[in-house]
C-alpha cells in the first residue's frame, strides 16, 4: 500500500489529473499483489451501482436549475435586508447568502466563484481590504457544506454506510454556529478598519418581510428534505428526483424564470460537474479494496490506540491529520479515499459516526482554504487581486471563528447529535 501512495503523489505532482492518479495507483496495487487484473473493472463499476449515489447528480441538477430562476438575487436581496444595517454590511451579507444558498449549490467552490463575482465589484467600490474580502468570500463559502443537502455529507455517507438524512440534519447546528462566528469576525474586523455601514438605519420590518417572501421557495428546500426524509416520504436518491422535479416547479410556475437557454445551461453545467465526480467515485474503488485488503484500518486504529484510548484524543489526532491531508488535496477526493479507511476506525475508537462524517467533512473542507493549494483560497485571492499572505493577514479573525467552531464541535459532540436524536 505504501508504493501505491508514493505513486499516487508522484503523478499528482507531475500534473495528472487526480482521477487518473487514483486509478493508476490503484490498479498498481493488483500487479504487486499478484491479484486478478480483471477486479479493478469490477470494482469501478461496483462503486457506481450504489443506489444512494444516483441523489448525487440529481441534487447538484437540482441546485443548477434553482440557480438559474433567480432564486440566488432572492436571497441576495433577503441577506442585505437582514444585514445591510451592520458594519461590512457586504461581509454579513455574504455570510447569511451562504447560510441560505447552502441547500441549493452544496458546493464552496461554487458558492466563492459566484459570490465573488456578485458581491466583489461592490466590495472593491467599498475600499474594502482585498485580504478580507477574499477571506469573507472564502470563509463564507464553507457553509454551504453543513446545510443539506451537501454534497460531501452524502458521499461520505454513501460509503461509510450512514444514514444520510441524519447527516443532513447534523450539519444544521454546526452550520449556524459557523454563520454566528464569522458574523462576529466580520463585525470585529470592520470596527478594527472602520468600515462603513450600508445603510444608516435597519429596513423595516415590511421590507425584510417582502424579501423573505420572495425567497419562501428557496428557504423551503432544505425544510422539505428534512422532513420527506424523517417521515420516510423518499430515500435520499428519491429526494434527488424530488429536489429535480421541485426547482422544476420553481423556475417554470413560481419564478418564471427557467427557459430553455437557461434549462441548456443548467443540464451542461449539471453534465461537467457529474462527470467529474463519478470518475472520481468509480475510480477509487481499487483504493477502498486495497486498503481493505491490507487491512489498514486495523494497523491505524492500533497505531492510535497505541498513543491513547481516549476517543476526543483519537479524534483530535485525526483532525490534525486530516488537516493536513486538505492542504494537499481536493476535499471531494479525500471522502472519497477515506472515508471507509476511517469510518471503521472511528467506530473502534468508540466515536459517534454521525459525528465523525461531520468533524471529518468540515476539516476536509477547511483544507480548501489553506496553503497550498487550496481551491477556494487561490479561487478568492485571483479574484481580489492578492496574495496569500495578505488574504491569511487580513482574514485572522475569519480564521480564530473557524477554528473556534472545529474546537466546539469535536469537544461537544451534542452540537451534532442533539438535533439529529431530537428528530429522528
Amino acid at each position: 500500500m505504501t508504493l501505491v501512495l508514493v505513486v499516487f503523489l508522484v503523478l499528482v505532482a507531475l500534473g495528472m489529473p487526480v482521477a487518473f492518479a487514483i486509478g493508476i495507483s490503484g490498479f498498481l496495487f493488483f500487479l504487486t499483489q499478484n491479484l486478478d487484473i480483471s477486479i479493478p473493472a469490477q470494482v469501478a463499476v461496483t462503486q457506481t451501482q450504489n443506489f444512494a449515489i444516483l441523489a448525487i447528480p440529481l441534487f447538484i441538477f437540482a441546485g443548477n436549475c434553482l440557480n438559474e430562476t433567480g432564486l440566488t438575487r432572492r436571497l441576495l436581496d433577503f441577506a442585505s435586508a437582514l444585514t445591510g444595517h451592520m458594519r461590512a454590511g457586504l461581509g454579513h451579507v455574504s455570510v447569511v447568502s451562504s447560510f441560505m444558498m447552502g441547500g441549493v449549490t452544496s458546493s464552496a467552490i461554487g458558492d466563492a466563484t459566484m459570490f465573488g463575482r456578485v458581491l466583489g465589484p461592490a466590495m472593491r467600490e467599498r475600499s474594502y481590504a482585498p485580504g478580507f474580502a477574499a477571506g469573507v468570500i472564502g470563509t463564507s463559502a464553507i457553509i454551504t457544506t453543513m446545510v443539506p443537502p451537501g454534497t460531501g455529507l452524502i458521499l461520505y455517507g454513501t460509503l461509510g454506510e450512514v444514514s444520510i438524512g441524519r447527516l443532513f440534519v447534523a450539519g444544521i447546528v454546526p452550520g449556524v454556529l459557523m454563520t454566528v462566528l464569522l458574523m462576529v469576525a466580520v463585525a470585529l474586523t470592520a470596527r478594527r478598519y472602520g468600515y462603513p455601514r450600508e445603510r444608516a438605519e435597519r429596513a423595516s420590518v415590511a421590507h425584510v418581510l417582502r424579501a423573505g417572501l420572495r425567497s419562501t421557495w428557496a428557504l423551503l428546500f432544505p425544510v422539505i428534505l428534512i422532513l420527506g426524509l424523517r417521515f420516510g416520504f423518499f430515500t435520499p436518491s428519491e429526494a434527488g428526483a424530488f429536489a429535480v422535479a421541485y426547482a422544476l416547479v420553481v423556475g417554470v410556475l413560481f419564478y418564471r424564470e427557467l427557459s430553455w437557454a437557461r434549462l441548456s445551461r443548467a443540464l451542461s453545467n449539471t453534465v461537467t460537474d457529474v462527470g467529474m465526480i463519478m470518475l472520481l467515485i468509480a475510480l477509487s474503488g481499487g483504493w477502498g479494496y486495497a486498503l481493505t485488503w491490507d487491512r489498514v484500518p486495523q494497523t491505524i486504529m492500533d497505531a492510535l490506540l497505541g498513543i491513547s484510548e481516549n476517543p476526543t484524543l483519537v479524534l483530535l489526532i485525526l483532525v490534525i491529520a486530516l488537516l493536513v491531508a486538505g492542504m494537499f488535496m481536493d476535499s471531494t477526493v479525500l471522502i472519497l479515499l477515506l472515508t471507509t479507511m476511517l469510518v471503521p476506525v472511528a467506530e473502534m475508537a468508540g466515536l459517534d459516526p454521525i459525528h465523525f462524517g461531520i468533524v471529518m467533512v468540515l476539516t476536509l473542507t477547511l483544507g480548501l482554504l489553506t496553503p497550498p493549494i487550496g481551491i477556494v483560497m487561490l479561487v478568492v485571492c485571483q479574484m481580489f487581486r492578492t496574495d496569500v499572505p495578505t488574504y491569511l493577514r487580513q482574514s485572522v479573525y475569519l480564521w480564530l471563528a473557524l477554528v473556534t467552531l472545529i474546537v466546539v464541535v469535536i469537544l461537544v459532540p451534542e452540537t451534532t447529535t442533539w438535533l439529529p436524536e431530537l428528530i429522528y
